[in-house]
């Protein structure tokens, strides 16, 4: 690709910024100075701006651990949006996020600027099972588990069979679904006369929080290892 392609991709810096550093020449290639923003380099080959080895990296991925009040989008008149979260480093990437969390829903969220990565974790017929710790109004009982395995019905669908666990106290579960529908684990317990108090997403596949995670801490993963933890994890 072209010089300027490969360092607008990989840095925050304008098209126009990066000629105008060329000129002045603050870019190597491969121990070389650069005199032209159009020349040709691959990703094996070693850019340098201003000293520093830059990487290239034309899709980034982020795990967030979502706060309660924000709204999964990358726009929105009423409410804050997830992307404000994202450090400036990663604001030219124009990430997005997998999936959604309702606003007053907590925990795990991936943001991305790959959009096959995304589709393929976010529907349903990849069967990536994401994880949700919920506090009820009233107790969880073994009926309702009952009902979540067989696929609760709505009048626009039939939701997938989902794993409910009970916990000591029965207000306080975990539950697992392959999809999602707006409000969906909310409809599910209304449907079982139950109502969510709160809600927090605390897995996708195998991918979890840290364990010090708080509100708000948002990092960099790597795309294999991230693979690995996602991939073919709701078979079980």
């Amino acid at each position: 690709m072209r010089l300027d392609k490969f360092l607008s991709e990989s840095t925050s810096l304008s098209r126009k910024e990066i000629k105008g550093l060329i000129k002045i020449g603050a870019v190597s290639v491969n121990g070389t100075t650069a005199k032209k923003s159009d020349i040709k380099v691959c990703e094996e080959d070693e850019i340098s701006l201003n000293g520093e080895s830059v990487q290239y990296r034309k899709y980034v991925y982020l795990v967030l651990n979502k706060p309660a009040g924000f709204i999964s989008a990358s726009e929105d008149r009423k409410y804050r949006c997830v992307t404000e979260l994202v450090p400036d480093e990663y604001i030219h990437y124009n990430v997005f996020p997998v999936g959604r969390l309702d606003v007053d829903t907590e925990g795990l969220l991936i943001l991305t600027n790959d959009g096959k990565f995304a589709h393929d974790v976010a529907s349903p017929k990849k069967n990536v099972y994401k994880r949700y710790f919920a506090r009820l109004s009233a107790p969880a009982e073994d009926h309702d588990r009952d009902a979540f395995k067989a696929g609760i019905e709505f009048k626009e669908f039939k939701a997938k069979p989902a794993r409910l666990e009970i916990c000591e106290d029965p207000c306080e579960v975990y539950v697992e679904i392959a999809e999602g529908k707006y409000h969906q684990v909310k409809r599910m317990f209304e449907r079982v006369g139950k109502t969510v108090i709160y809600l927090k997403r605390v897995a996708v596949g195998g991918l979890g929080l840290p364990e010090n995670s708080r509100p708000g801490d948002i990092f960099e993963v790597d795309k294999l290892w991230l693979d690995e933890k996602i991939n073919g994890y709701g078979e079980k």
